[in-house]
């Protein structure tokens, strides 16, 4: 599954692949393997990446276009 979602939340922060990789404790190429749909992506990357951007996995995965998360 391609996540257009991952790509453009990091663009939106300014930041490359290496840098979210380091965050996930990865590799860069691990991580593009994510963001084209190649790989797919843990469950404890996808949590740390939603925190991260503080948006819900279901945004992230594109089950919703709300980007808020309940609390």
């Amino acid at each position: 599954m391609y996540f257009q979602r991952l790509k453009d939340l990091r663009e939106d922060m300014d930041m490359n692949q290496t840098q979210i990789a380091e965050l996930l404790n990865t590799k860069q190429t691990v991580y593009s393997r994510y963001e084209r749909g190649f790989q797919t992506i843990p469950v404890e990357h996808l949590i740390t990446l939603a925190d991260f951007y503080n948006v819900s996995t279901d945004y992230i995965l594109g089950r919703t276009n709300a980007k808020e998360v309940n609390k």
